[in-house]
């Protein structure tokens, strides 16, 4: 599954940040890399991780369409 999304509203610096976070091998990777950075952009990239997460939990949900099946569902459980 190819994961391709866009977050709004970056600065370029942040913009900056994510491409390196991304290109990175692991999360590993991106933690080491966090703790090279003074503390405001270790807070910023925290930032911009959960930002990527919302946006690749949004790309799943997309198309998925109605969900009156499983609210019906949920109902008769009840």
């Amino acid at each position: 599954m190819s994961v391709e999304f866009t977050i709004d509203g970056m600065s370029p610096k942040q913009m900056v940040l994510a491409d390196i976070m991304w290109g990175l091998d692991g999360f590993d990777e991106v933690q080491a890399f966090i703790k090279t950075l003074p503390i405001r952009e270790q807070k910023e990239c925290r930032t911009i991780i959960e930002l990527m997460k919302m946006a690749m939990v949004e790309q799943c949900y997309d198309g998925i369409g109605s969900m009156d099946e499983a609210t019906q569902l949920i109902k008769k459980v009840k």
